[in-house]
């Protein structure tokens, strides 16, 4: 995938003549397009360029420059680590939940930090809450579509499924590079379908976009899946008591775990994926009124892994717990947990789409009597506990503090070549720059909607 203006614009910054740049631009055509012929390239090279250069013709002051414009804080993405559910995401993500909360509050909001936000739809004797969810597929799945669009559509069922609501619509978001085929776009509509069929939610709505326009070459696929669920009653984090047991199912991951497999050689592991078991799970669940009354919250092990979602989960409760590893050892599929021991990854710091389940200790071994009973393997992990931190009771015998790193854990080679983890005053940095662009962005906001408010 290769963005033309994002190059021009960076050669541009950096002086090159038009000469220069038009010769880059031709190099990278040729590479998608090698059968366009040299007036072409040259006509469309040049076009790229006349583009950029009015575009980069912004007022330097004024209503204009606040819409065209977003002044940097020299911070990457990259470098931030967003999306790569770890410390660095997370903070990221506590600014984003700031500037979503608006006026009309929601039952739950972004800035519960939950699997999915909800709105009640009406006020009687009983409420109903309408609950939403957007996810995206996983970034490098996009030579993968059937796989990636599994995976993204299960992913966002479940995060509607932990909060106790049935799923009633899925949503389709595509976007697709130029010198795609599209088998593509029809590869990853499979991978959604199936799961839908499989659930027996409907498909009601989508979109299907070039990256880029013609400003993008190349054949990557990027997208995501969004869905609604109804209910009457939400099972939110913010509910979790100290009282409480800590249930795990067994997973085998989703999305991430066939990144791994593809991208270390053992591409017979992604077999392993293919399941519904976590949608079984909540729904056996949700049929049972007797053992859902006595629930708190679900939730699933997602990217960040165990060590992640804990921490997220408990971190607004005031509580913490005590996790036993083997036993959540002994929850991770066999063959999956083979490979991520063979890739030096750690298990507990990826998704492994597996159900956690905080409820009363008295509804404990119901619970595990029925995901029993219907042939999904369930363990009691661990407990909550009035002192903050996870305590993890390894397999060693020791004790140690279950934390999240800045980074999820490296389960591809390049992964591993940029790492986990970031030294204190680095994050300290990234952290105030951070917080800087959230400043910038929301006073931009608030000078628009002053000046739309004003005319």
């Amino acid at each position: 995938m290769t963005d033309l203006e994002g190059i021009a614009n960076h050669m541009i910054d950096l002086n090159s003549t038009d000469e220069k740049i038009i010769e880059q631009l031709k190099i990278l055509y040729q590479l998608f397009k090698p059968t366009i012929n040299d007036d072409t390239l040259e006509k469309l090279s040049k076009s790229v360029i006349d583009e950029v250069r009015r575009s980069r013709k912004t007022p330097q002051i004024g209503i204009i420059k606040d819409l065209l414009s977003a002044e940097g804080v020299g911070l990457t993405i990259g470098e931030q680590g967003v999306g790569c559910r770890g410390m660095g995401d997370f903070v990221v993500h506590e600014f984003i939940t700031k500037m979503a909360s608006v006026k009309e509050s929601a039952f739950l909001s972004p800035q519960s930090m939950d699997d999915a936000g909800a709105v009640v739809l009406q006020e009687n004797m009983s409420k109903t809450f309408i609950v939403s969810k957007m996810e995206g597929m996983h970034s490098r799945l996009s030579n993968y579509p059937f796989i990636a669009g599994f995976h993204v559509t299960r992913a966002c069922l479940r995060d509607l499924l932990v909060k106790g609501s049935r799923p009633i619509s899925i949503m389709i978001d595509i976007h697709l590079g130029d010198d795609c085929d599209v088998s593509k776009l029809f590869d990853f509509m499979g991978g959604v379908i199936c799961v839908a069929e499989l659930s027996g939610v409907p498909i009601t709505a989508g979109s299907t976009l070039r990256i880029g326009g013609d400003m993008v070459i190349g054949d990557r696929i990027t997208g995501g899946i969004a869905a609604i669920g109804v209910c009457d009653r939400i099972l939110a984090r913010k509910d979790i008591k100290m009282d409480c047991d800590i249930i795990m199912t067994e997973g085998a991951g989703g999305g991430t775990v066939a990144t791994t497999a593809i991208y270390n050689g053992q591409p017979d592991k992604i077999i392993n994926t293919l399941n519904i078991k976590f949608l079984q799970s909540m729904k056996l669940l949700l049929g049972r009124k007797d053992i859902l009354e006595d629930i708190y919250c679900c939730s699933d092990v997602t990217n960040g892994g165990l060590r992640g979602d804990l921490f997220e989960i408990l971190k607004d409760t005031n509580l913490g717990a005590h996790v036993y590893e083997q036993r959540v050892r002994d929850l991770v599929n066999a063959d999956v947990l083979q490979m991520l021991d063979d890739t030096k990854t750690d298990y507990l710091g990826v998704s492994l789409d597996a159900l956690l389940v905080f409820c009363k200790p008295g509804v404990s071994q119901r619970i595990l009597e029925v995901l029993n009973a219907n042939g999904i393997k369930a363990l009691k992990i661990g407990e909550c506990k009035s002192e903050r931190g996870v305590q993890m009771h390894a397999r060693d015998g020791n004790t140690v503090e279950l934390i999240p790193r800045f980074r999820e854990s490296a389960y591809t080679p390049i992964k591993k070549v940029i790492g986990e983890k970031k030294d204190k005053l680095s994050q300290e940095r990234m952290n105030t720059l951070v917080h800087l662009a959230y400043q910038k962005a929301m006073e931009k906001k608030q000078r628009i909607l002053d000046w739309i408010s004003n005319q």
